[in-house]
């Protein structure tokens, strides 16, 4: 996996006023950039602009030269907001099979996908509770783990380790770093000093 991403001029303007304006990002496959900055600095905004869930009021996102919006579903960056995105009713195995369905893969491939990424994330006995039901800490994880399993070769995490105790922590930071390594881009909104520390570039938003 050889990916590219790249926000060119990125302008977003809230009620308040101006959150960022013309800014410039560049994040390479195999590399960890953080964004980090004050509350109200816009790094939320400018996760779900890079995870292109919300477009920018002037610029554009590019992987690999392709906006996101023209690129297949299942190749657009996977994110994982703060409020984490789950359906409450569904179970944590049926919450991170979503994006292998949506890559119209073979039910056993799903299946073992799906098993793996739960397991690596320490919630094989969670996979057949509704997230309803989940701590937030396991609510956090499924909704990492759904990241994880997608192919996306972009993964766009806000605040990925607020509830996560240190055991967890350091599973999901060593989780993360792996997918880095075997190629992927991640984008990571975090206060936390390991994942700060861990990362290859940083955005330090409200300068």
């Amino acid at each position: 996996m050889n990916a590219e991403l790249r926000g060119i001029a990125l302008s977003v303007s809230v009620e308040r006023g101006v959150l960022f304006d013309g800014l410039d990002v560049t994040a390479r496959s195999g590399h960890v950039l953080a964004i980090t900055g004050p509350s109200g600095s816009g790094k939320t905004t400018l996760a779900h602009v890079l995870g292109g869930v919300r477009p920018p009021d002037r610029g554009v996102v590019l992987l690999d030269g392709a906006p996101l919006a023209e690129l297949a579903p299942g190749w657009r960056p996977s994110l994982v907001p703060q409020d984490y995105g789950l359906v409450g009713t569904l179970t944590a195995a049926e919450t991170v099979a979503l994006p292998l369905q949506v890559q119209a893969l073979a039910r056993p491939e799903i299946r073992e996908r799906t098993s793996r990424r739960l397991r690596e994330t320490g919630l094989d006995a969670c996979a057949s509770r509704a997230v309803d039901e989940l701590s937030g800490g396991q609510r956090q994880r499924v909704a990492i783990a759904r990241a994880l399993a997608s192919a996306a070769p972009v993964l766009v995490l806000d605040e990925p380790t607020s509830e996560l105790d240190a055991a967890n922590r350091d599973i999901v930071l060593a989780l993360l770093a792996g997918e880095a390594r075997q190629g992927r881009i991640l984008v990571v909104v975090s206060h936390d000093p390991d994942v700060l520390a861990r990362s290859d570039a940083r955005i330090e938003l409200g300068r």
